[in-house]
């Protein structure tokens, strides 16, 4: 029997949440309310916000070529339509303006979640919920002026506000309005920045390493175009721009299909094809390569790459037999002699491809949670084909494994202790960290506080990381627009963007850590060169503020939140006495 023929209009978001206090909307006088509330704060739909409609003022300081998010969330016991929002210039006392074309709009839409609000639940196994939990985090665009909205009666929309300071904008005060209406009424919000005279560098500039694997594939199967099209070439730009913008550091490509034992909804597929010719002889084709990390780099992705992976789980290798047409699936263990003659062959001509490319030196061979029989063996095959092969690994801590590693990246809760990290970056060697379906805590899951995206980094900086790992950037199930849940995951966990090349709460908290980790590092810096006792003090201060983060064990939500408020509050300090 066929399925019945639905009139129902598409809906952007499921409206499937109750209010939890339901009598709260009885006491919210009728019409449009409109007032900034925090950007470290979820505002579920259907939930009076706690906030009053005299939060109508925003301030906040900023360095220059700094991004700085607000939330203004727009409420109403009965529905409203033609919400629509004007910016204006910001204006300092001396005339000097920060463009309102400066200011982003996006309207927060509400995402499908498996687990509540803060759960310390998840732990790679299926949710025991049997409903799910809708979370604010997905942006919509707003044209400004031009977009509208409507708000049904007894819910909720937030709207996050991004301000770009240029970075040759004039340090000052600036003041201005955010204008908000509806068919009946007008709303003003008071908006006052503080531009420090500090300039952040581009993205590009900056030295935290951010790994955040990718998988193109998935942009192609979701948009219906052919995989390394003009069209999936066209999407794929969209889609790495905001990883370009967040600093991304590592390009992810695949020397094999389907390296994680076919866990995702949509396979990663191989960018190097294997191919058997029928004298036995191995050729290799690098189109696909080749023009994802061509791509990348002119999106501004260019300081490393890494080929996934000599330990594929399982130990699977597909190739394509040029004798039967046919690709063909084999187990070869490192330890085997099979392993060891065929990588060798295949190292010998990776090595010759990127040497040819200009990229041999920013590229890492990259192994993930693999046990340490088949890693060790893995790597002695590597090492003795080339001491100049650069290794990337991402999993527990192992003391056999550190000096054999260029770039340690460690599951959070199964680390190195500072003092040996420490000794890794004397020795010339990278560390990170990194967070998956596991811990519950800290995490970027669509439940998580956003505060735990942005303490990530006050992390890495308390314990001398280098930077930050996930899987995964955009490893999108079905439905990633409305529903995030995919297989035992916690919801969030397979991607940190949306289609459309769309960012979210969970993205920019996550952002907004890696800054304040550059101005740290920037503020170090300066503060080595300066003779103020004071600025020593504060430097002292911040670092004992830091250590501190590296003792966390709770992570109480409002402690957080306190704790990265106390290191900003030293930050604009330090940025105010070291003005260069």
């Amino acid at each position: 029997m066929l399925p019945a023929i639905s009139v129902a209009h598409y809906q952007p978001e499921y409206l499937i949440d109750q209010p939890v206090d339901a009598a709260a909307w009885a006491k919210v006088q009728r019409g449009m309310h409109a007032a900034f509330g925090s950007e470290d704060e979820l505002y579920f739909r259907t939930e009076v916000p706690q906030i009053k409609d005299e939060a109508s003022v925003w301030q906040a300081t900023a360095w220059k070529g700094e991004r700085l998010n607000a939330q203004v969330i727009v409420w109403s016991a009965d529905s409203i339509q033609q919400v629509r929002f004007k910016v204006n210039d910001l204006t300092s006392e001396q005339g000097k303006i920060l463009h309102k074309e400066s200011i982003e709009l996006n309207k927060v839409c509400y995402v499908l979640a498996n687990f509540p609000y803060g759960s310390k639940e998840p732990n790679c196994t299926p949710s025991p919920y049997k409903n799910g939990f809708l979370m604010p985090d997905r942006f919509d665009p707003i044209a400004i002026g031009a977009d509208r909205f409507d708000v049904p009666g007894k819910t909720v929309r937030p709207v996050w506000v991004s301000i770009n300071i240029p970075q040759n904008a004039e340090a000052g005060i600036y003041s201005g309005t955010i204008e908000v209406n509806d068919s009946k009424s007008h709303h003003v919000l008071q908006v006052k920045i503080k531009v420090q005279q500090q300039t952040l560098p581009t993205p590009h500039d900056w030295q935290y390493r951010l790994d955040l694997w990718q998988n193109p594939w998935v942009i192609a199967h979701y948009y219906h175009v052919k995989p390394w099209s003009e069209a999936h070439k066209e999407l794929l730009k969209k889609h790495l721009k905001l990883y370009a913008d967040a600093g991304g550091t590592y390009i992810t490509t695949y020397g094999m299909h389907s390296p994680w034992g076919d866990n995702e909804y949509h396979i990663e597929e191989g960018m190097i094809e294997w191919i058997k010719q029928a004298n036995g002889s191995w050729k290799f084709d690098y189109t696909i390569f080749d023009q994802y990390v061509e791509l990348a780099m002119r999106m501004g992705i260019d300081k490393a790459i890494t080929v996934y992976t000599p330990l594929p789980w399982g130990e699977r290798f597909f190739y394509t037999d040029v004798s039967t047409g046919n690709r063909r699936l084999e187990q070869w263990l490192p330890t085997s002699d099979t392993f060891k003659r065929n990588w060798n062959i295949f190292l010998t001509d990776l090595r010759t491809h990127l040497e040819k490319k200009g990229w041999l030196q920013k590229t890492y061979l990259g192994i993930n949670e693999n046990a340490m029989e088949q890693t060790l063996a893995a790597i002695r095959v590597i090492k003795a084909h080339s001491e100049d092969w650069k290794i990337t690994y991402a999993g527990n801590w192992h003391t056999e494994l550190d000096t054999l590693l260029d770039d340690y990246c460690f599951l959070y809760g199964e680390e190195a202790s500072t003092a040996q990290v420490k000794t890794r970056a004397a020795r010339g060697q990278t560390t990170t960290y990194y967070v998956c379906c596991t811990p519950a805590k800290p995490n970027n899951f669509l439940f998580s506080p956003p505060i735990e995206g942005r303490w990530q980094s006050w992390y890495a900086m308390a314990h001398g990381y280098n930077g930050f790992l996930r899987w995964a950037y955009d490893a999108w199930p079905e439905d990633p627009m409305r529903d995030a849940r995919y297989g035992s995951w916690a919801a969030g966990d397979c991607y940190l963007v949306y289609p459309g090349g769309n960012s979210c709460i969970r993205f920019e908290k996550l952002r907004e850590g890696i800054v304040d980790y550059e101005k740290m590092r920037m503020l170090r810096q300066m503060a080595s060169r300066s003779a103020d006792t004071s600025v020593k003090n504060l430097i002292a201060t911040l670092d004992a503020h830091l250590q501190s983060l590296n003792t966390e064990k709770d992570f109480n939500e409002e402690k957080l939140k306190m704790d990265v408020e106390k290191g900003k509050m030293l930050i604009n300090e330090l940025s105010e006495k070291l003005i260069r």
